[in-house]
C-alpha cells in the first residue's frame, strides 16, 4: 500500500493537509495510519519531547543522529510492518526535512546525510512526496501566530530560508512534487488529492 509523505517548513499546513487526508481516505474505505517525524513510537516520542525542547543544546551532527534514531525505530516498528498489511500510510515528515534541515539548514554535507538517512529508512520509500510550498515569510507568520515555539522554529530567518531552498531545490530534482500551499485550506486539499488520486491511476 501506498506511503504518502507531507513536507514543508514550519507553518505550510502539512500536519491539517495530513489529518484531512486521513479523514478523506478513511471515508473512501481506505486502511489507513496517519503518523508524525519524529515520533510514532515510544523511543521516537521520547527522542522528539528532547529534539524540540527549546532547552536542549545539540550539534548539527547530534541532532542528525538524534532524528536518525526516532526515524529507523519508526520504519521498522510501524511503517514496514503496515504497508506489508496493506495499510495506507499518511506521514507528516520524512526523511526530506533531514536533508532540508539538517543539510541545507545547518550545512551538514549533503552526501553524508543522505547516507545516514537510507541507513535509517531501510527499504522504506515514499510512494509520493508532496511538498507544500508556502514562502518563508509567510510560514513564518503562521509559525509565530503559535503560543510557543519549539527549539527548530525558533531559530533565525537565514536558517529558514536556507531550509526553504533545500526543499525548492528537493522538487526540482524531482524528489517532491511541489503542491501551492497558498489559498484556503480547502483548495490545497483539492490539490493534494488531485496528486493522490494520479498516484492510484
Amino acid at each position: 500500500m501506498p506511503l504518502l509523505v507531507l513536507e514543508g517548513a514550519d507553518g505550510c499546513g502539512k500536519t491539517t493537509q495530513a489529518g484531512r487526508l486521513e479523514t478523506r481516505l478513511l471515508a473512501a474505505g481506505r486502511p489507513v495510519r496517519r503518523l508524525r517525524e519524529p515520533g510514532g513510537t515510544v523511543l521516537g516520542e521520547a527522542v522528539r519531547g528532547l529534539l524540540l525542547d527549546p532547552a536542549t543544546a545539540a550539534c548539527p551532527a547530534a541532532e542528525l543522529f538524534g532524528y536518525q534514531l526516532a526515524r529507523a525505530q519508526l520504519c521498522h516498528e510501524v511503517i514496514a510492518p503496515a504497508l506489508a498489511a496493506g495499510t495506507w500510510v499518511v506521514l507528516d515528515r520524512f526523511w526530506h526535512s533531514t536533508l532540508a534541515y539538517q543539510a541545507y539548514g545547518l550545512g551538514l554535507d549533503l552526501a553524508n546525510v543522505r547516507a545516514v538517512v537510507d541507513l535509517a529508512v531501510g527499504p522504506v520509500r515514499p510512494d509520493l512526496a508532496l511538498w507544500l510550498d508556502v514562502p518563508p515569510d509567510q510560514a513564518a507568520a503562521r509559525a509565530d501566530a503559535r503560543s510557543t515555539r519549539d527549539r527548530i522554529e525558533a531559530r533565525d530567518a537565514a536558517y529558514h530560508q536556507r531550509v526553504y531552498d533545500g526543499y525548492r531545490n528537493m522538487a526540482i530534482q524531482g524528489d517532491l512534487m511541489r503542491i501551492d500551499g497558498l489559498g484556503s485550506t480547502d483548495e490545497v486539499a483539492a490539490r493534494i488529492d488531485s496528486a493522490v488520486a494520479a498516484l492510484q491511476r
